[in-house]
């Protein structure tokens, strides 16, 4: 699995409609609205790297309001389940 998080600008006005646009996307698995410098942030998830480019440049930048994106590329993924477990392996403890 690939995930890649997608910070987007969109026309003010338009935000609503664009987010649900791009919810609407085979790959995109959320959308957020959100503070700071982006409007949205998208959750895009595809099987392969190549997937993205349809994803990203095919589809999600071609959504009427999308003026801006920058998209992240995630190496790995780290759940609260994954960190609980490489914090129990015992470092610290005294034998």
């Amino acid at each position: 699995m690939v995930t890649a998080i997608v910070h987007i600008n969109a026309e003010v006005d338009r935000i609503p409609e664009v987010a649900q646009a791009i919810a609407e996307i085979d790959g995109v698995s959320e959308v957020y609205s959100i503070t700071g410098e982006y409007d949205l942030l998208a959750m895009v998830r595809v099987s392969a790297y190549e997937e993205i480019a349809e994803v990203i440049p095919g589809r999600l930048n071609k959504v009427s309001g999308v003026l801006h994106t920058e998209t992240h590329i995630a190496f790995r993924t780290y759940s609260r389940h994954d960190l609980e477990a490489a914090f129990s392996i015992g470092l610290g403890e005294s034998d």
